[in-house]
């Protein structure tokens, strides 16, 4: 009997119905022969430098020009290829930790953490305040056509910045009330704004208007909103997010064109609405090896989960505490495609990792991997397994049995009542 072993992550609420783990491994299909599906493991951490401050990395960002950026606490560093690394000059941030969103015109780049906004000169490495009565604070920053754009907390507005500059007018702001529900967030891509509110969603863009540029496109509006505001990111020529509207919240959505499309499973949304919190959640995206992944992590559940949009399957990340043996959330908070490399930071102290899928540890603790397969059955009838054999390719570690044609056999016997039982 050929046991479907290879698979997504797929636990529901009753498990005997399904109870499938998938704990750092992701699943590649052959495009030669899609009946020829693997479980990969995923990514380990490489540590390449720490920065001295205290507090998580709370974000890495590449300019236009120039070093990479790092925020580590209060503190701004600038880093190097070679991973050395400075602080910039001025002003140190005004909170300590949460999520900084950072958007640059080639020339400056502005970074914003709620209440506060910073220009960060990226010639002089000096930074400042933004003090101006027209900046009214942002969760988020984006830039389109010359303009910062950003959200106004706690309301319906929007506003911008002058063309290629920081400065601000009283009257340069314009709302999303295509329904009642409050601003979330906001997001650039494909030179549109995507506005997400509590319930719904709209999409804007540049007319070119002398008055006041950015205006909603006709017809391009969503009956979903966002439950998380750091949850929205890019990848796959579209944009990904952590859903809400009048019915309820939970789910996973992609856009195609302007409809949304649900790409969370009814397993992950039963994880995820089990949580405690899910407004808390932040994501990044990358590809690598051909894979193009969602990382969306819920810091207060300690969970992170990905979806694979190559194959639009699920998978958990996870570090195993060496102290107390426990699983939790994925180390990395943030990313960024620095120097051929996918650059993680983590999200309690100063390390910065390279993503790297030919190392196996997280910075020398073990990677731990689980896959439990779906639930075997027979309709009445009793199943009996005397051996269980499983195909694998030898990585890092001890020879545990011989080796042919690359792949190593081995022979569990007796043991199938522990595995499945």
């Amino acid at each position: 009997m050929k046991i479907p072993f290879v698979g997504q992550a797929y636990t529901l609420r009753s498990k005997s119905l399904a109870a499938q783990q998938c704990v750092n491994f992701y699943i590649e299909q052959s495009e030669v022969n899609p009946a020829d599906i693997a479980l990969y493991g995923t990514a380990g951490t490489r540590k390449l430098v720490t920065l001295p401050n205290t507090g998580g990395i709370r974000q890495l960002y590449v300019p236009a020009t120039g070093k990479a950026i790092a925020v580590h606490g209060n503190k701004v560093y600038r880093l190097a290829s070679n991973w050395t690394y400075q602080a910039v000059y001025g002003q140190d941030l005004l909170s300590n930790s949460g999520y900084v969103s950072i958007a640059d015109n080639g020339a400056v780049a502005v970074l914003v953490d709620g209440l506060h906004g910073y220009v960060l000169d990226l010639t002089t490495n000096v930074l400042t305040r933004i003090v101006n009565d027209a900046f009214y604070g942002a969760d988020r920053v984006g830039f389109i056509d010359g303009y910062f754009i950003f959200n106004k907390p706690n309301t319906q507005q929007f506003y911008i910045s002058s063309l290629y500059g920081t400065n601000f007018d009283g009257l340069d702001f314009a709302s999303a009330e295509g329904a009642p529900d409050l601003l979330v967030s906001l997001l650039v891509d494909h030179r549109e704004v995507w506005m997400f509110g509590e319930s719904t969603t709209e999409v804007f863009y540049n007319s070119g208007n002398p008055d006041f540029p950015i205006e909603r496109m006709q017809g391009a509006f969503l009956e979903h909103g966002c439950a998380a505001r750091h949850s929205v990111a890019k990848l796959d020529n579209t944009v990904f997010w952590l859903g809400k509207d009048s019915n309820g919240a939970g789910t996973v959505w992609r856009a195609n064109g302007y409809t949304p499309q649900r790409v969370s499973t009814h397993a992950v949304e039963y994880a995820i609405q089990s949580y405690s919190q899910m407004n808390d959640a932040i994501a990044y995206t990358y590809q690598q090896d051909g894979h193009a992944f969602y990382m969306l992590t819920f810091p207060e559940a300690n969970k992170t989960w990905c979806f694979d949009v190559s194959n639009s399957a699920w998978h958990e990340r996870s570090y195993r505490n060496p102290v107390t043996g426990a699983d939790e959330r994925h180390r990395s908070s943030c990313l960024m495609y620095f120097g051929g490399k996918h650059i993680v930071g983590d999200h309690s102290d100063g390390r910065v990792y390279h993503l790297d899928p030919d190392y196996f540890t997280d910075d020398g603790d073990p990677l731990v991997s689980v896959r439990s397969c779906p639930v075997l059955s027979n309709g009445t009838k009793r199943l009996f397994h005397r051996s269980l054999q499983i195909e694998m390719e030898e990585g890092v570690g001890l020879q545990l049995a011989p080796t042919v044609g690359g792949l190593t056999t081995r022979i569990f016997n007796n043991i199938f009542n522990e595995v499945f039982g």
